[in-house]
């Protein structure tokens, strides 16, 4: 059995990143949260890897902060260089540049939502349990669950699931716009593999700045937005060419062509 509390595969272009701690429901412990931060740091400079799927060993992706570590230790303040040192990896996986599926198996709960969040694609199985029990433990979130669920689900919906610390099952979370698509438990990886190999098909670059660019215009008013819009668009505009754009009509065609034989 490997001991590692997390595990990391690369095939194909993609990296699969297992947290694994089954035992204690995948919680963020300092060494968890400090390999997470490794990883991400690594993966960014490696130009083989364009796609991260990123789930949970177990019934559970991730059951939040290690609460048994956190009485033992207390709590290191958000910001703080003994954050940073501890292992912020929240902020290397908000920070990294390809794209990240959340591959949700069982419970993401408080800090594990918090991870589930950043994320760019979350796909559910139908074994998925979400919640925040942030009020229900006596904590304030710190690593941006009160903005990006409310920016996601809308803030009524944020509201509730927030103020209650109540389960959402994954067909709510599919109905609340929460998660893309649920599937089968044994159909889940299967799932993220070839929505990864999809992503793969695109231009690397334009990927990479596509997600640049809705993350950006999307922390930023609609108006702002557009306009970061029209000035990205503009400079990649000078790059273009007539034969470019002919190479590139061709491989439009050769996918669907492709795509059709499936």
């Amino acid at each position: 059995m490997d001991e590692s509390v997390l595990l990391i595969e690369k095939s194909e272009g993609i990296a699969t990143l297992t947290l694994n701690r089954p035992q204690a429901m995948n919680a963020l412990s300092t060494e968890l949260r400090g390999r997470l931060k490794q990883t991400f740091e690594e993966l960014k400079k490696d130009p083989e890897t364009g796609v991260v799927i990123l789930t949970g060993n177990g019934r559970a992706f991730c059951g939040g902060l290690d609460l048994k570590e956190l009485s033992a230790d207390g709590i290191v303040p958000v910001g703080t260089p003994e954050c940073e040192a501890d292992g912020d990896f929240f902020a290397k996986m908000c920070e990294f540049d390809r794209p990240i599926i959340g591959a949700i198996n069982g419970i993401a709960v408080t800090g594990g939502l918090e991870v589930a969040l950043c994320c760019d694609i979350l796909i559910a199985s139908s074994e998925a349990r979400f919640a925040d029990t942030h009020a229900r433990v006596g904590l304030l979130p710190g690593r941006g669950l009160s903005q990006k669920l409310a920016r996601l689900i809308g803030v009524a919906r944020a509201k509730e699931l927030s103020f209650t610390g109540n389960y959402l099952t994954a067909e709510q979370a599919l109905n609340w716009g929460l998660v893309n698509r649920v599937t089968s438990p044994e159909g889940l990886m299967p799932t993220c593999r070839a929505l990864a190999k999809d992503i793969l098909s695109c231009d690397p670059e334009i990927v990479r700045g596509y997600k640049r660019l809705i993350d950006q215009g999307y922390a930023t008013t609609l108006s702002e937005g557009l306009e970061l819009e029209e000035r990205t668009a503009i400079e990649q505009y000078k790059e273009i060419t007539p034969e470019w754009i002919q190479s590139r009509v061709r491989q439009v065609k050769e996918r669907g062509r492709k795509q059709s034989k499936k």
